[in-house]
C-alpha cells in the first residue's frame, strides 16, 4: 500500500469546504502535515514526483493553450511561500510560469482600486502564475493595520469573490493555498534567519512587530477564509510547520488542479512524409 495520499485525500483534508465555511477556525487547525505524510521520506518522495508531473502537465497547457491557473500563496512571514513555489515547480520551465510578489501598494497603484494591480497580473492563456501574497492583504494587513477604513474592508470580501469568479468564468482555475504554520514554528524560523548569515538578508525587523499581533492576524485570516471559500475558488489550508510536508501537500493540489484543466498537446496537422529535412 502506498505511503502517498491520493490527490483526493489531500483536497478533503486540506479543504475550507464552502457551504460549512462560515464555522471553520485555524484554532485547532493542523499545522504539522503528519496525517497526510507520515514521514519527510514519504513528502520528498511525493514532492518529486509531483513536481516532475507538473512540469509535463505544464508544458502541455502551453502547448494547448485551453485555459489557465492562478495559484495564490497566502500565509504569514515565515510559512514558506517562496520555498513552496520554488519546490513545486522545481522542474517546471520557465517559459509558462510566473511568479509575482505583492508588496506594499506604488503610488501607481494607490491611484486604482485595490484590485487593479492584481487583474494585471493574472495568467493569459495557457500559463501559471502564482501569486505571493495576493488580493487578499487587502483584507488581511489592510484590516489588521487599519490602513483602511472598516466600511471599505468590509465591501472587500464579496469584491473579491466576484473578481475570482469573473476569471473562473472566463478560463482561468483559481487554487487558493493559506500555508498555516505555528506561533512557535514561527519563533524558530524568525531566529533562523538571523542566526543564518545566508538567511538575514530575508529578516525585517517589521515581521516582529506583525508577530505581536498574531491573534488579529489569525482572526482575520479566519474571516477571509470563512467569507471567501466560494464554490468556484475555495481555500486550502496548507499544514507548514514541515517545510517537506508542506512543499508535497501543495505540490499535490497544484498537479490536481492542472490534470482537472486536461491539458493535451494540439495536433498542428503535419505529418512526417509531407517534409523532408535535408
Amino acid at each position: 500500500m502506498s505511503d502517498i495520499p491520493s490527490i483526493d485525500a489531500v483536497r478533503e483534508a486540506t479543504l475550507v469546504e464552502p457551504k460549512k465555511a462560515k464555522s471553520f477556525s485555524l484554532k485547532g487547525s493542523d499545522t504539522r502535515g503528519d496525517k497526510l505524510f507520515e514521514s519527510k521520506k514519504d513528502a520528498k518522495a511525493s514532492l518529486e514526483e509531483d513536481a516532475l508531473a507538473i512540469n509535463e502537465l505544464q508544458d502541455a497547457l502551453f502547448a494547448c493553450k485551453t485555459g489557465s491557473l492562478l495559484v495564490v500563496m497566502q500565509g504569514i512571514d515565515t510559512s514558506g511561500k517562496d520555498g513552496t513555489t520554488k519546490e513545486a515547480f522545481r522542474y517546471t520551465s520557465p517559459l509558462g510560469v510566473n511568479v509575482f510578489a505583492f508588496g506594499k501598494p506604488t503610488e501607481e497603484e494607490l491611484a486604482h482600486d485595490y484590485l487593479w494591480r492584481l487583474h494585471q497580473r493574472t495568467p493569459k492563456t495557457g500559463y501559471i502564475h502564482v501569486f505571493n501574497r495576493s488580493q487578499y492583504e487587502d483584507v488581511l494587513v489592510v484590516k489588521v493595520r487599519n490602513l483602511a477604513p472598516p466600511k471599505l474592508v468590509e465591501q472587500r470580501y464579496e469584491q473579491i469573490n466576484a473578481f475570482e469568479k469573473l476569471l473562473c468564468e472566463n478560463g482561468t482555475r483559481v487554487l487558493k493555498l493559506m500555508l498555516n504554520i505555528s506561533k512557535e514554528e514561527q519563533g524558530e524560523r524568525l531566529r533562523e534567519r538571523l542566526e543564518v548569515p545566508e538567511k538575514r538578508w530575508k529578516f525585517n525587523p517589521g515581521d516582529l512587530e506583525d508577530r505581536k499581533l498574531w491573534d488579529q492576524y489569525q482572526a482575520a485570516y479566519d474571516t477571509a477564509l470563512q467569507r471567501c471559500s466560494t464554490a468556484h475558488a475555495p481555500w486550502h489550508v496548507v499544514p507548514a510547520d514541515s517545510r517537506s510536508r508542506r512543499d508535497a501537500i501543495a505540490a499535490r493540489l497544484i498537479r490536481g488542479e492542472l490534470e482537472a484543466m486536461k491539458p493535451v498537446y494540439p495536433d498542428p496537422g503535419y505529418r512526417p512524409e509531407q517534409y523532408e529535412i535535408g
